[in-house]
């Protein structure tokens, strides 16, 4: 579970290689990517960021619906991250399957789930539809009595939308009508971002909202005086997600985190842009 206290949360994506079962997978054991994650959170957590995001994002062709192998590995690299780092914040997103993500949270005992494609609406991708799986959620929630947050991702960037509404009444939709706890958003610029943020914090005051993307370490200071957390991936590693971590561009990140939750702190939240 979230602590609010903690607000804003500097949270680092961790996706590891293709894993057994994906059509990318080049032979490489899930021991060795199990390794690899490990490897890559002890560094995470020794630089100082809050905790991180479990996300199979190498694996591809994605379709919405998870392999079953895809929810044994994630459950397994979730349950040794949560073991190994209980302090630390963990979020579950399997691609681009919601109710496989909730399955690994509950199994892991991790902090949230982050469904990024969809929990409501219908996009258009490279395997074709995709449909809204909030009803479907909701329901394993309720069956397995689980307390474990849903954050849904609001129009994520890179997907199509058909029909869309404005993200910030999408945002009030998803909470209001479809009952997440949290959501994901962010503009294609930062001055995009800062404008979703303000409006949607007029229609949502209480409800967390997390920077779905584009951070960099050169606006984050801006953009987390008024979101309550980011997932970082890209911008830390030289701009390809297969990249190991900078350390010197974490190092300048995780400063920008800090400094901006000195600011709210003396700001409070909600404070006007």
């Amino acid at each position: 579970m979230l602590d609010k206290k903690q607000f804003p949360l500097a949270l680092v994506m961790i996706q590891p290689p293709a894993m057994p079962g994906s059509y990318l997978n080049q032979g490489e054991s899930f021991d060795s990517i199990s390794a690899y994650v490990m490897k890559e959170a002890e560094m995470i957590v020794e630089m100082g960021f809050d905790g991180f995001i479990l996300q199979n994002m190498h694996d591809g062709p994605i379709a919405q619906q998870a392999r079953c192998e895809t929810t044994a590995f994630m459950s397994v690299l979730a349950e040794r991250l949560k073991q190994t780092y209980p302090d630390k914040v963990l979020g579950i997103l399997v691609n681009w399957d919601g109710v496989s993500s909730l399955a690994v949270a509950a199994a892991a005992h991790a902090d949230f789930v982050r469904v990024e494609h969809l929990y409501t609406g219908v996009s258009v991708d490279l395997g074709g539809f995709m449909f809204g799986q909030c009803a479907e959620i909701l329901a394993l929630k309720k069956r397995l009595q689980s307390e474990v947050p849903i954050y849904a991702d609001v129009q994520e960037v890179n997907a199509n939308y058909v029909c869309p509404s404005p993200k910030p009444q999408a945002a009030r939709s998803i909470v209001k009508s479809a009952y997440a706890d949290g959501v994901f958003m962010s503009g294609k610029t930062t001055e995009e971002s800062l404008a979703l943020i303000e409006e949607t914090r007029r229609l949502l005051p209480d409800t967390p909202i997390f920077l779905g993307g584009g951070a960099t370490g050169d606006n984050i200071f801006e953009l987390l005086k008024y979101y309550d957390g980011v997932s970082v991936a890209t911008w830390i590693k030289n701009g390809d997600m297969r990249n190991p971590i900078d350390p010197q561009r974490a190092k300048q990140f995780l400063e920008a985190c800090k400094k901006a939750k000195q600011w709210r702190e003396t700001h409070g939240k909600g404070a006007k842009i």
